[in-house]
């Protein structure tokens, strides 16, 4: 995507990412190379310099204003987190439990997710919470990944979960490339991002729900006006998408692991074509819809990210950085906190303008530390 082109659809286009990595699911061991078509050129950013933070003070030691602060650790394998009545609720992937922490850090479980039975990147994944306080979880199941909505019941402190309601099943799932990712946009229908399960050519198929960005009603229904008339496909040509987020302008854009060449960050307009398996990165093509910026996958390996005052934020997991990219000019980029924490997999707005961001080093593809993982909230006066 030229410049110029990305301009004019960022007008066009709808606070909650699309990029491709050359390694299986989260970027830490290289996947079979598959046919990329034409090479993709050298990446249009350089690198900006990395700024360090020190490790961040334990729950309770510090205030926001003075520095990064652990809202909780000792979390296994955590994917996803969302806010709801001054809580937060973690997934986590492997034990299939959804925790509740209060703002002192204290955790408990809220939940306990029937049927998960996912393996290697498969479990317990995103989050998204509506106004009408459900919560929305995308999960492996035995036939494939799933997005169930649950009543929550009680107040903070005791929070829990209703009885499952299943909107949507049949999404392909493999050990790797999952996608997994659930964000409301400010149209009020739910995205999900799903992966190629391991099979390239079902992102080229618009009958498969894998290697897509889906769009739904609250009620897992097609949405009218989606591009494709009676699909749930809002895009494809994907091939493991794990972050969605919107800016002020309504404007979408996804973070997706490639295979051996680039990750990419994508504006995402309905009905497009972002090219794998035949592409990876910039392209050139008009069949194709090309990164607004791509890094190598060694730096990067997006998961979750989201908007905050102008900048969209990128958790990565091999790159084990946060990455900063300006809206008024998303080609460029700068890396905050750069080895500070490891692998992170999701970032939010959290509360009085801090944006929490969720370790992943307890995966199997990271080197936890004792305290790993860790939610940890960082204050507004970012480097």
């Amino acid at each position: 995507m030229k410049i110029m082109d990305m301009a004019t659809r960022l007008v066009a286009c709808l606070t909650t990412g699309v990029f491709l990595t050359s390694c299986a699911g989260t970027g830490d061991s290289p996947a079979p190379a598959a046919s990329a078509g034409p090479a993709a050129p050298a990446s249009t950013v350089s690198p900006a310099p990395a700024t360090t933070a020190g490790p961040a003070a334990e729950p309770g030691q510090t205030t926001d204003s003075e520095g990064p602060r652990v809202v909780t650790d000792g979390l296994e394998a955590p994917w996803s987190v969302v806010l709801l009545d001054g809580v937060a609720l973690v997934s986590e992937r492997d034990s299939s439990r959804i925790l509740e922490v209060s703002a002192d850090g204290a955790q408990r479980v809220a939940a306990t997710i029937e049927g998960v039975t996912g393996t290697g990147e498969g479990g317990l994944l995103g989050l998204a919470v509506d106004a009408e306080r459900r919560l929305y979880v995308y999960s492996t199941a035995a036939d494939g990944n799933r997005i169930q909505r649950f009543p929550i019941t009680g107040a903070p402190g005791a929070l829990g979960l209703g009885e499952a309601e299943t909107l949507l099943t049949g999404i392909p799932a493999a050990r790797n490339h999952d996608g997994g990712r659930i964000a409301f946009g400010p149209d009020g229908m739910l995205y999900a991002t799903t992966g190629d399960a391991g099979q390239p050519d079902v992102a080229q198929d618009r009958t498969s729900l894998g290697g897509k960005i889906l769009r739904m009603e609250a009620d897992g229904s097609v949405p009218e006006d989606n591009p494709f008339p009676g699909s749930l496909v809002y895009s494809y040509g994907h091939r493991n998408p794990q972050g969605l987020t919107w800016d002020d302008a309504g404007t979408l854009y996804a973070a997706e692991f490639g295979q051996n060449t680039w990750d990419e960050l994508n504006v995402i307009t309905p009905g497009s074509n972002y090219g794998w398996p035949l592409v990876e990165g910039i392209a050139g093509s008009e069949e194709f819809t090309d990164p607004v910026q791509q890094w190598t996958p060694e730096t990067a390996s997006p998961s979750g990210i989201t908007h905050l005052n102008g900048t969209i934020y990128i958790a990565n997991l091999r790159g084990r950085v946060l990455r900063a990219v300006p809206v008024e000019d998303p080609s460029t980029s700068t890396e905050l906190y750069a080895g500070d924490y490891g692998r992170i997999r999701d970032v939010i707005p959290g509360p009085e303008n801090t944006l929490w961001i969720l370790t992943s080093n307890t995966d199997g593809r990271g080197r936890p530390g004792a305290d790993d993982d860790r939610l940890i909230s960082i204050p507004p006066e970012l480097p």
